[in-house]
């Protein structure tokens, strides 16, 4: 099927509305929503989500067009790399390694990077080229420069960009160096969620600059979208986040591992117990939830692991990254949470903490967080710079 077919399939017209109507696609990104299809950069094998099965399933263009054409029309997240390029078969792998997100989070994205005519653009993370391709559409493949780490993943997204006709420099390299070589940028967006904001993103930049990367902490693997503006002295980049995402770490800003018996090596009775009124839905929240995204902010080098609810109980586990503090919270219904800490830190006390801080401001939403970016580290605050968030300092 042509690209041609493929614009006037009714599923894209289906989704356009429903992006137009959620807010997502504003009418400025519509021509190039209507030129620039998805299927375009999508290849013959995905992993899209199943949002009624809840995973990954394996869809081919030439054993069902239909479905894969469904699929690259509808607003969900497609897989297009499992392990890092070492999957093999039909079968999702163990760990996603490159994707096309979902339309409405690209679009959104795009809203926020706040394009004008004349700009230029530098991308970070490729992925299958299809945001490359929406940005070339809207300010000319002469204005953008897209980097991607994997070069296969560089290679499968130059020939697509190449055969669209819009031809954006693909340049294979660690795309947290930024490319200095086509500075400076008026607009860097990344793809890629990140742990730590590259100062050099800050340097390739004009003063004035818009900088848009998912970003978060290794608390848990949700990110908020940041849009930090480039001060005018180039030195230092500030922003508010603009809502939840999720998305694909950058390959050196991964979650660390955290070998569980590397910190409790004998029994959880060995830690300090204790009691807690925490309840896991106070703790927990949902998918997306504020109070994931503040707590990672105030209790830093952490990483928090969620057990399956076992004969009515569910653990929660804290493991420290900067030494084997580690803490263990023991939810059950309509009785009090069991806690067990061990370690220089007392982590489920940092986490405690951090929920009461949350609370007693009235539990604010992610988007009144922002973050400042510096040569020497980051920080985030609440409402406005001068309100820091406590831990929430950065080196």
């Amino acid at each position: 099927m042509s690209a041609n077919a493929h614009q006037e399939r009714p599923g894209r017209e289906e989704l356009g509305r429903v992006l137009m109507s959620a807010g997502a696609l504003t009418p400025d990104w519509a021509p190039s929503f209507a030129a620039v299809p998805r299927g375009s950069f999508l290849p013959d094998l995905i992993w899209p989500w199943d949002m009624r099965t809840g995973r990954s399933v394996p869809v081919s263009r030439g054993d069902d067009p239909e479905a894969w054409y469904g699929y690259a029309d509808a607003d969900v997240p497609v897989v297009t790399q499992w392990d890092d390029g070492g999957h093999t078969g039909t079968e999702p792998g163990n760990v996603s390694t490159s994707s096309a997100s979902m339309p409405s989070v690209v679009f959104r994205m795009l809203a926020d990077l706040d394009v004008r005519p004349g700009h230029r653009v530098l991308e970070i993370g490729t992925g299958t080229g299809w945001n490359a391709a929406l940005l070339a559409h809207r300010l000319g493949a002469e204005n953008i420069v897209s980097v991607e780490l994997d070069a296969t993943v560089a290679a499968a997204a130059r020939t697509a960009l190449n055969l669209f006709g819009l031809p954006v420099r693909v340049v294979t390299r660690d795309g947290l160096r930024g490319h200095e070589e086509g500075a400076p940028y008026d607009r860097i967006i990344a793809t890629c969620g990140l742990r730590s904001i590259p100062h050099a993103w800050v340097e390739q930049s004009r003063p004035g600059a818009v900088i848009v990367s998912p970003w978060g902490t290794h608390y848990s693997h949700g990110d908020a979208v940041a849009r930090l503006v480039v001060a005018g002295d180039g030195g230092s980049a500030s922003g508010l986040f603009t809502g939840p995402v999720e998305f694909m770490k950058a390959r050196t800003q991964r979650q660390p591992l955290v070998p569980h018996a590397a910190y409790v090596t004998g029994s959880v009775a060995d830690g300090e117990e204790s009691s807690s009124t925490v309840t896991a839905e106070q703790l927990l929240g949902g998918r997306f939830s504020a109070q994931d995204f503040v707590i990672g902010l105030c209790v830093r080098d952490c990483v928090r692991v969620v057990a399956d609810r076992d004969e009515g109980a569910r653990a929660v586990w804290f493991y420290g990254l900067t030494d084997r503090s580690w803490a263990c919270a023991q939810f059950r219904d309509h009785t009090s949470t069991r806690v067990w800490q061990s370690g220089p830190r007392r982590l489920w006390d940092e986490v405690e903490a951090a929920l009461d801080w949350w609370t007693t401001r009235g539990r604010p939403g992610i988007n009144r967080f922002g973050l400042t970016a510096t040569p020497t580290g980051e920080r985030t605050w609440l409402d406005d710079p001068n309100t820091p968030v406590p831990g929430g300092a950065m080196p």
